[in-house]
């Protein structure tokens, strides 16, 4: 019976030993976690700071490559401007060869030449 005694003293001083690690481990597992907490609040907070700041400059990024980045155009813009400029060569043309051209002649005088 002695030993079943020490047995169970033994026994319970290690159940209180275990406890009392226990105890601490949740102790610290608690403040570490409060201390995770305001980390990842004061992370978001900057996050979001940073965030208002960025969104700004990427519109303005956007808008500058909008401008400054060329654009290949497409054969039916190519078509169009070929077609549009060929037609302007036409008229030009049919407006020379419908219109008499005044053509510059020399014509010699007494004391020189001069271009009518």
């Amino acid at each position: 019976e002695e030993m079943a005694a020490a047995d169970y003293d033994k026994e319970t001083k290690e159940n209180a030993i275990d406890k009392a690690a226990k105890e601490q481990d949740v102790k610290y597992k608690t403040k570490e976690a409060s201390g995770l907490d305001a980390a990842i609040a004061e992370a978001t907070t900057d996050r979001e700071g940073v965030q208002a700041e960025l969104d700004p400059v990427l519109k303005y990024l956007a808008t500058l490559e909008d401008r400054c980045i060329a654009k290949a155009e497409t054969y039916e813009d190519r078509k169009a401007k070929r077609v549009a400029e060929i037609a302007g060569l036409k008229e030009a043309l049919s407006i020379l060869e419908g219109q008499s051209v005044f053509l510059q002649r020399k014509v010699r005088h007494a004391k020189g030449s001069r271009l009518q």
